[in-house]
């Protein structure tokens, strides 16, 4: 531009401006006058004015520019819809009490985990259920909402000093259709106190026979200890079967031999009704290579008892047991929770087939 000439135009009351062009052209360009602008903010020394904000309204108003039809700003995301916990399905009543014991030498594969959320996944699905806590930790006993300070009564008694488990039992805040037998510190003692018991290794089996003559239960679930002492000794002769939560990790498959070895000199001395009925994988990470060598693994070796359902890892997992809840009542729509009740049908539909 080679020159610029401001003015007033006396016809459209706007100042004017005048420039010369570099190809000899005149271009002619209009700024609103001072009394055109109404509420905008006017430089006198300056053509250029100062419009005011736009409301929220207009800045949402689609542009009249036939270029650019689209709102001058984008409106805001319409919120996420809150996931609604999914409706409670009726499992199918097994024929007679099935009795299962949780069980795996190896600490921290999701034993306690697993058989709090199944049971109350089956509860859920109208099914009676019965938990036996059995390990000293009293992590189930914690996680089902029943106390098991030192002096209360639980699975100690029942194997040391003769109560029946009708006296001890405790309905779970949970589920009012989840009985707890809790399990306190006393049980750390009891390896060494059933040494000298005579049939040392049927005590919880004739108590829990006992109970269940006078008591309809649809499901027993028995957690143990991560470890083949008598505690979990009991256990296995006083269920009829075994359900076996593997962690997608390679040190969980080394614990898994030896249990079976233990199972076998189990069934033929104690027990010979056991049978190992039911794996189901935990902690399983897509994210890894290692979680998914593991579970091929474990179903070929276990290909009939291994569940489909596959349990991932899970922060609402985790959390809920801080809360004295599983993760079915902490958070009913999470991941955790759809897999666990996916697991409790499955294991329901087994039981009838």
């Amino acid at each position: 531009m080679e020159e610029q000439t401001p003015g007033l135009d006396p016809l459209s009351q706007t100042n004017v401006s005048r420039e010369t062009l570099h190809d000899g052209q005149t271009a002619r360009i209009s700024y609103p006058s001072p009394d055109q602008v109404g509420t905008a903010a006017w430089d006198a020394s300056s053509p250029h004015f100062v419009a005011p904000p736009m409301s929220a309204s207009d800045e949402l108003t689609p542009s009249h520019d036939p270029d650019n039809p689209g709102a001058r700003r984008a409106a805001p995301p319409a919120p996420e819809p809150v996931p609604t916990p999914p409706q409670a399905v009726t499992l199918p009543r097994p024929a007679h009490t099935r009795i299962f014991v949780v069980a795996n030498q190896k600490g921290g594969v999701g034993k306690t985990t697993t058989a709090v959320n199944l049971a109350v996944a089956l509860a859920q699905g109208d099914l009676r259920v019965l938990v036996i806590d059995l390990d000293p930790q009293g992590n189930a006993s914690t996680a089902l909402g029943v106390d098991h300070r030192l002096g209360a009564r639980g699975s100690y008694e029942v194997l040391l000093q003769s109560d029946t488990i009708a006296e001890d039992i405790v309905v779970s805040s949970e589920d009012p259709r989840v009985l707890v037998l809790p399990a306190t510190l006393d049980l750390a003692g009891a390896e060494i106190e059933l040494v000298s018991q005579v049939a040392r290794e049927k005590r919880l089996d004739k108590a829990l026979k006992r109970y269940l003559k006078d008591h309809a239960v649809d499901y027993v679930l028995i957690d143990c200890p991560p470890a083949l002492g008598l505690l979990t000794i009991n256990a296995l002769v006083a269920a009829s079967e075994i359900l076996l939560p593997i962690q997608c990790e390679y040190y969980a498959l080394e614990g898994v031999t030896q249990l079976v070895r233990t199972i076998e000199l189990i069934k033929t001395d104690l027990n010979d009704a056991l049978t190992l009925s039911t794996v189901l994988l935990t902690m399983f990470d897509s994210r890894t290579k290692l979680s998914s060598q593991v579970a091929e693994e474990v179903r070929a070796h276990f290909g009939r008892q291994t569940l489909e359902t596959v349990i991932p890892r899970s922060v609402r997992i985790s959390e809920a047991p801080s809360y004295g809840q599983t993760v079915l009542t902490y958070d009913p729509a999470s991941v955790g929770s759809r897999t666990y009740r996916a697991a409790a049908s499955e294991i329901a539909w087994r039981g009838v087939q």
